[in-house]
């Protein structure tokens, strides 16, 4: 676990573009599962999340079609609320940071950590809005 103070700013960058921090199982559970678009940002303190995915999922939610709704599960903190939505994410393996997107309660787009790391936020959003605009 990291200290609070640490990740605030980086909780701060995706909740002011508009993403609900889920906290809890009971919150994973009935968000991820819901009817409709969801996408979740597994958030992360790692140096690939900060340079490119959180970036790339704040430009992603400005594309005229967007997911109903967008939530996020911060890595290395709320642990029981990371490992429930990594449970709605598999067959996938655990992986921060980490893109998904659901579409009635199933996984429809995933973005894993080696899908992220080296590659411009550009980019990563670019594949965003394919997903986007083919399932939302």
């Amino acid at each position: 676990m990291y200290p609070e103070y640490l990740v605030a700013p980086m909780r701060q960058e995706l909740v002011d573009a508009g993403f609900q921090e889920l906290k809890t199982v009971e919150e994973v559970d009935t968000a991820i599962p819901s009817e409709g678009t969801v996408f979740v940002v597994v958030n992360s303190v790692c140096g690939c999340a900060a340079a490119n995915a959180r970036p790339a999922a704040r430009y992603a939610v400005e594309n005229s079609k967007k997911p109903s709704k967008l939530v996020t599960v911060f890595a290395g903190m709320e642990k029981d609320a990371v490992d429930k939505a990594r449970e709605y994410m598999l067959p996938y393996p655990p992986s921060s940071p980490a893109m998904a997107l659901f579409k009635d309660g199933k996984l429809v787009h995933m973005i894993e950590r080696h899908m992220i790391e080296g590659r411009p936020a550009q980019m990563i959003a670019d594949n965003l809005i394919a997903a986007f605009d083919e399932y939302c």
